[in-house]
This record gives C-alpha cells, structure tokens and sequence, in this order.
C-alpha cells in the first residue's frame, strides 16, 4: 500500500489549513487517546465512534482492599448542522472485583461509571482568518518552527447531562441527571506539536460536584501514522480528588480508521491506580464541501454583481461616445 497519500495530507493539515472547510479534515480527528478532548468538532455529516477496552489495578491502603477493574469506554459522535456543532455520547461500563482480605470478604460492583450526552460548539477558530495564516512560501523555518502567534487557540464550549439510571453503586445516592459545563482550547505549536486543554466543571445538581481540566500534548513523529501523546489530569471534589498521567501511541491505518494504546497512572494511594487501555475510532464520512463563489469583479467589501454593473454602464457610455465620434 502507498502511504504516500498520509504524507501529503499531513503536509497540506499543517502548513495551508486556509482551504480546509472550516473543520473537517480528510483524515478522522479522533480524541483518542487520553481523556481531552478536542476543541474541534468532527465536521458536519460526519458519523464517528470511538471506544476502548480498558484494565485497571486499584489498591486502596486505608481500607486495605484491592480491586480489578474491567471496562470499556465509548464515544458516538455526530457533526449536525454547521461544521462548528457536534454531538456527543460518551460512557463508560465496567466492572470492578473487589478483596476485603482482612475481613475475607469479596464483592462484584458492575455498571455505567460515564453516561454522558452532550453538545460542544466552537466559537472561535484562529485558522479561520487566511490572510493571517497564509504559509511563508520562502521560509521553512517560519512554518515549522514555534511562533509565539501559535499559542492562541480555538475555543470550543460544552455543555452535557449525566445520566444515573436505576441503582448505580459507583454514585450511590445521586439524582437521576447532574450537568455538567466545559471549555476546551486547542493549540498548533508547530506542524508536529499540538497542545490541547479542557476545564469541566461536572455533577452539578449533586452533593459531589467535581473540577476536572485536564492537558494534553500530541507529537506527529517523521511517519506521520504515528504519534505519541502525554497527559495530565486533575479531579478535585469532596468525594474523590487525584491527578493522573497518561501517556501513549496512535496509528493512523486509513484516513477513517486509527488504533491506539496508552497507560497511565494515579498519584494517591486511596486508592493507586494502574491501568493499561487499548482503543480504535472509526467515522463514516458523509461530509459534503460547501464552496464560497467568489466573485472576481468584487474587490474588498465591493459588492460584485454592483461593480459588474457599474462597469457595464460604463462600457455602455464608452461605446456610446466612440459611435458619436465616428457619427461626427
């Protein structure tokens, strides 16, 4: 298979992202992997899911217990309307085997730990101005090196509902639906670095509402199918507060398919945390480009069809003029 055509499209993402339709791209943007997520939609008419098999040691000290954990994470996103909307399922299933050996007692815990429907809309995109982001066509170093321009992001906004339904053990308690708000900005550092980060605050409506943000830095390596991410995440509520790392591959194996596998860890001890997830994202494209006629009478805020007239009329007096002259 030539992978050529991977080279190019990484080539024309990067460095003339003016003649992009706004958002969509001819390779699948997926938020896998890690938990950030992007600040971009996945592009009107686009169908995509994403989802993971995940497995997780837990050790809690204070209730000196330990825990296997087994789980899936899913996503079904839908771009709907304007290329700027999106929206989104996204859950998380597992179950949990827990050891109380002091006590000799063992338990099996299995349900929804995510439920969650939501809609993010992007309300600023940089790359949306041409003329400030046309490439340099006689420098390479200006188009590939750190401009300090490149750290003023796209912004995206969200906002969701969580579901509990029936008697969730994971969130004893809780009302049947809690809200929740986000912010997420996205930033191109260079063609190869991409920095992404989301602010959330979740459960709203609850007794635990938590702030989660969390920081994601992606690096496209010289095969451009390939790329390695780092992650930090933080969780501060009443109920449960840690930061966790995460890092990990992607491989792009078509333009509509990419597979991925990252691990990552807690840093508290009530409980630790060790988990290893593998995924893929997968989209059915049925994106339609929408083209601007541009006008190539009009100039500036010119209207064109005025101006086509306007030179009519004046070709009309110059013919008109030119006849007098040779009546005369």
């Amino acid at each position: 298979m030539d992978f050529s055509f991977f080279k190019k499209t990484l080539f024309l993402l990067v460095l003339t992202p003016v003649f992009l339709n706004a958002q969509y791209t001819d390779v699948i943007n997926s938020n896998r992997p890690g938990r950030a997520v992007s600040a971009y939609a996945v592009g009107k008419n686009v169908v995509q899911a994403e989802a993971g098999l995940f497995y997780e040691q837990q050790d809690n000290v204070d209730l000196n217990s330990d825990s296997n954990i087994f789980g899936t994470d899913m996503a079904l996103r839908y771009g709907l309307f304007f290329e700027e909307l999106e929206i989104n399922w996204e859950g998380s299933f597992m179950k949990q085997n827990i050891n109380y050996p002091d006590f000799g007692i063992e338990g099996k815990l299995a349900d929804f730990s995510r439920n969650r429907l939501g809609v993010k809309y992007l309300v600023y995109d940089p790359y949306k101005n041409p003329e400030r982001n046309k490439p340099n066509l006689y420098s390479w170093r200006a188009n590939n090196l750190f401009q300090w321009k490149n750290l003023i992001p796209a912004v995206s906004l969200y906002g969701g509902v969580n579901f509990v339904l029936g008697d969730n053990p994971f969130y004893p308690g809780e009302p049947t639906t809690s809200y929740r708000g986000a912010v997420a900005t996205q930033s191109r550092l260079s063609p190869r670095f991409v920095l992404i980060s989301n602010v959330a605050y979740d459960r709203i409506g609850t007794d635990f509402p938590e702030w989660r943000y969390a920081l994601s830095l992606s690096h496209a390596l010289r095969d451009p199918r390939w790329s390695i991410f780092f992650e930090g995440q933080g969780i501060s509520g009443d109920r449960y507060s840690d930061v966790i790392l995460r890092t990990g591959v992607a491989r792009l194996l078509s333009p509509d398919f990419q597979v991925d596998l990252h691990m990552g860890s807690g840093f508290k001890n009530d409980p630790s945390r060790l988990f290893v997830v593998l995924g893929a994202s997968y989209r059915l494209d049925f994106h339609k480009d929408s083209f601007k006629t541009i006008d190539p009478m009009s100039s500036g805020n010119s209207n064109g069809k005025i101006k086509r007239n306007s030179n009519k009329k004046k070709s009309k007096k110059r013919k008109k003029k030119n006849k007098d002259e040779i009546d005369f």
